[in-house]
């Protein structure tokens, strides 16, 4: 199987599971997370076996989808699900943000390198720029779960959130031919 259609898989599979067991089940968040969690944990460590490594970033939000998923079902309330996108969102928009800052250190940098080769000036933009753009999706999940009908913020997490990140990321596309080494 090829490698990029097994990651494709691993990282939208959860959440295709997530959204048809959720409508499945009559708009169910209680009987919809256990599989999400199970799911997310397999492809973890399905892109262990394949990648023979620690995939860090999956491993992560594999915790927190865990860890959240587990306090909406042990708590039956699911304040813990909603808030999870803004607690995540906020954490990567601050560790982008505090590294650069404090530590002169670049995580976007970090990741991306082996993708592309920018400048540091153009590296120092980008991490900014989707640091901002993690606060945007935080503050705007906090919108639609507050105001909205949780249907509506499944369909806004499943059909909304990620639309919105490829409309962003191909956004920076003239930034990175731009600081192109």
């Amino acid at each position: 199987m090829n490698k990029s259609f097994l990651k494709f898989i691993t990282d939208f599979g959860p959440l295709l599971i997530f959204f048809t067991i959720y409508y499945k089940s009559g708009n169910n968040l209680k009987a919809a997370i256990p599989p999400l969690i199970i799911s997310t944990l397999i492809a973890v460590a399905i892109m262990y076996v394949v990648e023979k490594k620690i995939p860090y970033v999956p491993l992560i939000g594999a915790v927190v989808i865990s860890l959240f998923g587990g306090l909406t079902l042990y708590f039956d309330n699911p304040i813990f699900i909603y808030m999870k996108p803004t607690i995540v969102n906020v954490i990567f928009a601050l560790i982008l943000i505090v590294s650069k800052v404090f530590y002169q250190k670049n995580f976007l940098k970090l990741f991306l390198q082996t993708a592309f080769q920018l400048n540091e000036e153009g590296w120092s933009k980008l991490n900014f720029r989707w640091a901002y753009f993690f606060i945007f999706l935080a503050i705007l999940n906090e919108i639609v779960w507050r105001t909205q009908p949780e249907t509506t913020w499944v369909n806004f997490k499943v059909w909304g959130m990620l639309p919105i990140t490829i409309i962003f990321t191909a956004m920076q596309v003239p930034l990175i031919n731009k600081y192109k080494v």
